[in-house]
């Protein structure tokens, strides 16, 4: 059995979603998993854990600046150990060649290269926003060319398949 820890950087909840949903393949596979917020847990991997699975949400174009400290600060574990990335963004919905980007300049920013990278949608909260978060995002999702700007109601692009076999995968490499 292995104790895989999973830390995360998130804005409006999705990515804590994902990693929750993460950790109960994982949990479902026979291992130990458990999932931490960064803001909340500190800046290190605690001791005991055999893989590090980290999540990261994308706002404006990059990823949470306080995930990017949290991988410098751990980069020689995270070369030690197995560990991979997912990043969540609505990029990841449609824009794969964008939302590869914005992994690579993480990568670039941090020095880690996780062996395996799993891309995700996000969400479109709307209901969640304040007025003008709302319009905007509104805004940009018309010019993304999408039909999802009824700002009553929510959108939720995570593939959960995609997650499931992400984790899979992971754990298939141990």
């Amino acid at each position: 059995m292995a104790r895989i820890y999973i830390p995360y950087g998130t804005t409006e909840g999705q990515t804590a979603k994902i990693a929750q949903y993460i950790s109960d393949v994982v949990q479902a596979h026979g291992h130990h998993a458990e999932t931490a917020d960064i803001k909340q847990s500190g800046d290190a991997i605690p001791d005991g854990y055999d893989a590090v699975i980290v999540g990261a949400s994308v706002h404006l174009g990059k990823h949470e600046d306080y995930v990017r400290d949290f991988v410098r600060a751990n980069s020689d574990v995270l070369k030690r150990l197995p560990s991979a990335l997912f990043s969540v963004s609505l990029a990841a919905h449609g824009d794969t060649e964008n939302a590869e980007s914005y992994v690579e300049n993480f990568e670039a920013e941090t020095g880690w290269r996780p062996a395996q990278v799993g891309l995700f949608g996000g969400a479109l909260l709307y209901t969640q926003y304040g007025f003008i978060k709302r319009h905007v995002m509104k805004k940009i999702a018309s010019d993304k060319g999408t039909l999802d700007t009824d700002t009553s109601r929510d959108y939720v692009y995570t593939e959960w398949d995609g997650v499931k076999r992400f984790a899979e995968d992971f754990l298939s490499t141990l």
